[in-house]
């Protein structure tokens, strides 16, 4: 990102904050991480639902995206979903929104089983190809070396396998209530957590999500498997960044809150507040150049790694800031 860039962003973001109440002017101290990224972000939000057509399964693409896109010269990073199993995008779209407000352009496909990553990774190329046309709307707007992926429950697995076969292109990877091993039992796909030869990822679950994406497990992952995330995490090769963390209330479904559990599949607790904090900061941290929020998760020292009612198992292998 270069410098005039991130000072555009910067700048979009102190007025944010200001008009939020969260900073109170110049010389204040910067807020929190999480509460800067759990707030909406500086930009209008345009979203349209079949927006494009087709991926291998002849599905649509529905995409949220900043209004003013291009504005000052930014180059807005992508971001792939992946929906859960038997999901759709629109039971998403708190979140996918809160993403684009704050510089991303969110493609996802329409498709409910995500799992092997290829109509995940299909999004970005549907998407470069819309803005090689000097007509559209898109054209100079996007910046094709910040890709990220993030995903639910089958699309978890989908967003990790998309990054682990994209040949580097996709850089880093956000997996939500991503399942264990046990579940590849009844049809999705499992991620191919070792196959990851370069890229980040940020682990997200729930700890009421006992079942589908539990925290630890009894048996060592050599005799079972890996059938926690710990396991996943401790999984990802030597040399890949790589943090770790378990909202304290969430339960599998939460993140489809619009904010809250109305209109999200059962079960959820609480809703989507959670998942919108250093989620964000974590892709604004790879994919944006924030070297706040890169700060926010380095080992030993990052505002993620310390007490927080809210989560617990923080961990990170992030050891500075570029």
């Amino acid at each position: 990102m270069t410098r005039g860039v991130i000072v555009v962003f910067r700048s979009f973001l102190l007025a944010t904050l200001l008009a939020l109440g969260i900073a109170s002017g110049v010389g204040h101290a910067d807020p929190p991480v999480e509460a800067a990224y759990s707030q909406p972000g500086p930009w209008e939000v345009t979203e349209q639902r079949a927006f494009t057509c087709c991926d291998s399964t002849g599905a649509a693409y529905d995409i949220w995206y900043p209004t003013d896109l291009g504005a000052n010269g930014f180059r807005h990073p992508i971001i792939t979903w992946g929906d859960g199993t038997n999901a759709h995008p629109n039971q998403y779209a708190y979140l996918l929104r809160h993403f684009a407000s704050w510089g991303f352009v969110v493609i996802a496909t329409e498709n409910p089983a995500t799992g092997s990553g290829v109509d995940i990774a299909g999004a970005v190329d549907k998407l470069l190809t819309l803005a090689a046309d000097p007509a559209g709307v898109f054209h100079g707007k996007l910046d094709p070396e910040a890709i990220g992926a993030v995903g639910h429950s089958q699309g978890a697995t989908g967003a990790l396998n998309a990054m682990a076969h994209s040949g580097g292109r996709i850089k880093t990877a956000v997996p939500i209530e991503l399942p264990i091993q046990l579940m590849c039992l009844f049809g999705p796909m499992c991620p191919d957590i070792r196959a990851l030869a370069g890229g980040s990822v940020f682990f997200v679950n729930g700890a009421a999500d006992t079942v589908v994406s539990p925290s630890n497990q009894l048996l060592p992952p050599q005799l079972s498997g890996l059938e926690s995330m710990r396991a996943y995490y401790d999984a990802v090769p030597a040399g890949i960044p790589k943090a770790w963390g378990t909202l304290v209330t969430p339960n599998h479904n939460d993140v489809q809150g619009q904010p809250d559990c109305t209109g999200a599949a059962w079960p959820c607790a609480t809703g989507v507040h959670g998942y919108l904090g250093y989620p964000t900061a974590w892709l604004a941290a790879r994919l944006l150049g924030d070297t706040r929020a890169q700060q926010a998760f380095v080992r030993g020292s990052g505002e993620f790694l310390a007490p927080n009612p809210l989560w617990d198992n923080q961990c990170s292998d992030v050891t500075a800031v570029s």
